[in-house]
């Protein structure tokens, strides 16, 4: 009895096993949403990351569309989508950087190789900007409107270069 029982559950557990398996396997895990999606931008006050003597604070990112870019010079991806901010930035689309999780020194040598698209660095060390923004890590990209703050993936592809070039004839 004992036996049959064991011959019955093995095939039972194995396709219910394989069945939420494949159903993961539709999951795009670039696909997540944002906690902050359509709110404010949290309050912050932080150094810049050229002139640690230079404080800035959410009122940067008030009155004007703006991308916040959150990179770090340890993050492959971001050194994979710096081109794409350099032509965005051609197009005269307002950026701030924020520095995430990184060394003054070690941020400065990844802007002096891979270029600077950024009006203004914010310099996020302990990653206390990014945990407020809700960050899973980095490159994570926000639109930050007047008003409310919209989370965006850019990948590091040609679509993206036209799209941005088509916006920003209109």
């Amino acid at each position: 009895m004992t036996r049959r029982l064991l011959l019955l559950l093995l095939p039972v557990g194995f396709i219910g096993i394989a069945l939420f398996l494949y159903q993961g396997l539709g999951i795009n895990p670039s696909d997540r949403d944002s906690a902050l999606m359509a709110r404010e931008f949290p309050a912050f006050e932080a150094s810049t990351l050229r002139d640690a003597n230079r404080r800035v604070d959410q009122s940067l990112l008030t009155g004007e569309v703006t991308l916040v870019n959150i990179w770090g010079e340890w993050c492959p991806a971001c050194k994979q989508e710096m081109p794409q901010l350099l032509a965005l930035a051609d197009h005269n689309i307002r950026m701030v950087g924020v520095n995430y999780r990184d060394t003054r020194e070690k941020g400065l040598e990844f802007l002096s190789e891979f270029g600077d698209p950024f009006e203004v660095n914010i310099f996020d060390p302990d990653g206390s900007l990014g945990f407020d923004l809700g960050v899973y890590g980095a490159p994570e990209t926000f639109w930050s409107m007047p008003t409310v703050l919209f989370a965006i993936t850019i990948k590091a592809t040609y679509r993206l270069k036209m799209s941005a070039n088509a916006s920003c004839r209109r």
